[in-house]
């Protein structure tokens, strides 16, 4: 759905991925972000608190846009679900190499891995990393141990252990205990230090990531569904109000909570149609690591039902050089639920290497982690994607890209052997 004249208040929700931090976190993103783009774009941005009633409501902030000769006023609410994820990370280091092995016999024992690496090997890489390096944080402090250990033994044979008949064998017991002394501390201490520096190496995050979804073969935690819940509510109230757009942004594993929640919201009859223009922009999505396992009969429906819907415009942008998202792969079509008659989403490419100056592609090819957020930046030579033009101008996110073909080398390829759906 598309509105001909200007957006002049407009609600944005957005649905984090699996992130641990506090949301204000992606406030600040937004300023120092936006106010870059607007610099090269030659636009204004400018944020303000948002006014919330004695403390209540959720965290977010206004946004005040002057582009193309129009002002539009946006509010920023974050739908922050951060408190399941950090209570989803405390495993400890035992129950961290204890997710391990679930997770990867999860996606290995049905098959999920290897027909997701049909799709873009990117990702999959990038699921592997964390058993990877966790595997190697492992061998690296049992190493350092085994030398510890040797050494402490060696050093035994210049004990005075008794007397000369029976000096053997004490040597021989004090020799395994002292082993046994340097080995087990030093790897244990080793792997702690590991854990210190997660927020370079990323390799618990991202394995508590990837268990999360396993854990449950594809389907929604209890506590999850509640949460998704509660955001529908609250979009569906947003729907009520004097608005000329209210969007949804789902980044990451946000994507697939937004198809869910947005199609609970239609489903249930909330989407006023007298009201504002429902939007929905998935960015550096993910959703075939959850659709391709077995449980994960609710997405798999949910994508099938919103790819039909006229109630809202659905645009999935991602691009090739963000080795972390499924680049250019329709989640509908990949995920084998595509209906006859899709209509949605219009998958677009964010393309990098265009859209990024080649100093500043430079500087950021490598930092994987850093381009999966790239959606939500500034870009050095703007194509038609801008994210503070799509959350804070004067079109709706159809009018923008209306009359827009999908990018080229889109994948469709129906590669997920769990078609089934919940009823």
């Amino acid at each position: 759905m598309s509105s001909p004249s200007p957006v002049r208040k407009r609600r944005v929700f957005y649905i984090p991925g699996y992130d641990p931090i506090h949301p204000r976190r992606y406030r600040e993103l937004y300023r120092k972000e936006g106010a870059e783009q607007a610099r090269i774009s030659g636009y204004d941005i400018t944020l303000s608190p948002k006014a919330t009633d004695k403390g209540k409501g959720r965290y977010g902030w206004n946004v005040q846009g002057q582009i193309d000769g129009e002002t539009t006023q946006t509010t920023f609410d974050v739908l922050v679900w951060s408190d399941i994820v950090r209570d989803s990370m405390e495993q400890g280091i035992l129950g961290t190499y204890a997710q391990l092995i679930r997770t990867a016999w999860a996606y290995i024992a049905c098959g999920a891995l290897f027909r997701l690496m049909r799709l873009r090997k990117g990702p999959v890489i990038a699921a592997l990393y964390p058993v990877g390096m966790l595997i190697l944080q492992l061998i690296l402090a049992l190493l350092a141990g085994h030398i510890v250990g040797k050494i402490l033994a060696w050093a035994t044979q210049f004990l005075p252990l008794g007397q000369e008949s029976t000096s053997f064998a004490a040597h021989q017991m004090a020799a395994s205990i002292a082993y046994w002394l340097g080995l087990l501390p030093t790897a244990w201490g080793l792997l702690h230090w590991f854990k210190a520096k997660d927020n370079k190496l990323f390799a618990y995050y991202l394995m508590h990531d990837y268990a999360y979804s396993a854990r449950h073969k594809g389907a929604n935690p209890p506590e999850l569904e509640a949460r998704m819940a509660d955001f529908t509510d609250e979009i569906a109230e947003a729907l009520t109000e004097n608005l000329d757009e209210v969007l949804v942004v789902g980044h990451s594993s946000g994507a697939h909570l937004g198809v869910s929640i947005l199609s609970d919201l239609i489903r249930q009859n909330r989407v006023p149609a007298n009201g504002p223009t429902l939007s929905f922009l998935s960015l550096g999505q993910v959703v075939p690591m959850v659709s391709f396992l077995p449980k994960a009969h609710r997405l798999r429906a949910d994508l099938h039902y919103l790819s039909t819907r006229d109630e809202l415009s659905w645009v999935d942008v991602t691009a090739p050089g963000d080795g972390c998202a499924f680049a250019l792969c329709d989640p509908v079509a990949v995920s084998g639920v595509a209906p006859e008659g899709q209509k949605s989403p219009l998958v677009l490419s964010a393309a990098f290497t265009h859209t990024l100056s080649p100093d500043r592609w430079k500087a950021l090819r490598w930092r994987f982690f850093r381009l999966h957020f790239q959606y939500l930046c500034a870009f050095d030579r703007p194509g038609d994607y801008d994210y503070f033009q799509i959350t804070a101008g004067p079109q709706t996110l159809g009018a923008r890209f209306e009359g827009r073909p999908p990018s080229p080398s889109i994948i469709t390829l129906p590669a997920n052997k769990f078609t089934g759906m919940a009823a």
